[in-house]
């Protein structure tokens, strides 16, 4: 039996470690901090191959979504995913006509996206004021994509992970390194020095992979970008789906709550900062999400949060075993909420059965490495 470590307990780290241990392996997932107390636990989590480029990864992406949906024959019940569909329009003429050119060459990939008028927006979203969105606006309503609650998911898969397939989950154990005889990975070092022994270690930590294995292993270079985002209390707006209006993008998130964020806001961080709820950025982003949905007009954030996107140098998915070292596997991506369900799968395939996935052949870690 593959002694594999899973290292990173988010929404990819989570769908690997719950295919390897079906998969006949014994597993052990090594997390720093809590399940989806990274990024995961930070983000929009808007399921989509929307505009996506080139085409290998927005296959790899529209992969992702219809594993998403088949998680229902298998789990019975997918409370954290919301297939809803969700809607953009553009004012802008520039923008709108990049938006129909988007929209051609989505349907020309067997995308699923439409253009409706005001009316039919209104009957999407009752709630959003029409005479916000001005008659020029091109709207496109996309009918298949949605959102996740990316904690409860990853809760789910590593409790089917531990019950059905006897997997282990350790929390608080950060990893820093990989221990390798004669080229080959035996196990990975934490930060008190002690050994976790594996055949494979599998490196699921996005934007700290490259800090999990130190210099132990070829790293992947990253370009992170930082993202604000703010929740709403719950409040008497019942939108349905995930909009993304010009400079400004809204969902639901659960119990009567909405995340609102506003791409402009962005550029004020340079870092991981904090902020408070009665932050300057936080009023002007809901401030903005309230010209639309008008039931917001006096609502107060309730939470703000500052996230790191794990992006590779080249903004492309990176996974793989990297070259030169037996026995690690590394994922790391962006759009890791839409893709998660399917590369568990993919990887679990070439990890345990040795089968090259020709989906993840364009993202291979090997392309950044001389």
């Amino acid at each position: 039996m593959m002694n594999i470590i899973v290292v990173g307990a988010g929404i990819v780290g989570s769908s690997v470690a719950y295919r390897v241990a079906q998969g006949g392996a014994k597993v052990t997932v090594l997390e720093a901090d809590r399940i989806g107390g990274g990024t995961s636990g930070v983000s929009f989590a808007w399921t989509n191959s929307n505009n996506k480029t080139p085409r290998p990864y927005h296959d790899l992406n529209v992969a992702g979504m219809r594993a998403h949906a088949a998680l229902k024959e298998e789990f019975g019940a997918t409370p954290w995913f919301h297939q809803s569909g969700s809607l953009e329009w553009r004012v802008d003429p520039a923008e709108a006509a990049a938006q129909a050119e988007k929209v051609k060459r989505l349907r020309d990939w067997g995308y699923a996206a439409e253009f409706i008028d005001k009316k039919r927006l209104g009957e999407l979203e009752p709630e959003i004021a029409l005479d916000a969105v001005p008659d020029e606006a091109q709207i496109v309503f996309c009918p298949e994509e949605g959102w996740v609650d990316p904690v409860l998911y990853a809760g789910t898969m590593l409790r089917a992970a531990r019950q059905r397939y006897g997997a282990a989950l350790k929390t608080g154990v950060r990893i820093t390194g990989l221990e390798t005889r004669n080229g080959r990975v035996v196990g990975a070092r934490d930060e008190s020095g002690a050994l976790h022994e594996a055949d494979l270690v599998i490196n699921c930590t996005g934007r700290w992979s490259n800090e999990t294995v130190s210099q132990t292993a070829p790293n992947v270079p990253l370009a992170p970008t930082i993202g604000f985002l703010v929740f709403t209390p719950p409040v008497g707006v019942a939108l349905r789906r995930p909009f993304h209006a010009p400079d400004v993008d809204v969902r639901p998130d659960g119990a009567g709550r909405l995340m609102v964020r506003k791409d402009s806001l962005d550029d004020r961080f340079a870092a991981l900062e904090s902020r408070t709820p009665d932050c300057e950025e936080a009023r002007i982003a809901i401030a903005s999400a309230a010209e639309i949905l008008p039931g917001l007009k006096g609502v107060k954030a309730e939470a703000v949060r500052t996230t790191m996107r794990p992006i590779p140098a080249d903004g492309l998915s990176t996974v793989g075993p990297a070259r030169g070292v037996d026995g690690y596997y590394v994922v790391v991506t962006h759009s890791g909420v839409t893709l998660s369900p399917f590369l568990g799968q993919a990887v679990a395939d070439e990890v345990l059965h040795g089968r090259q996935r020709p989906e993840l052949e364009a993202f291979r870690p090997a392309r950044f490495q001389a």
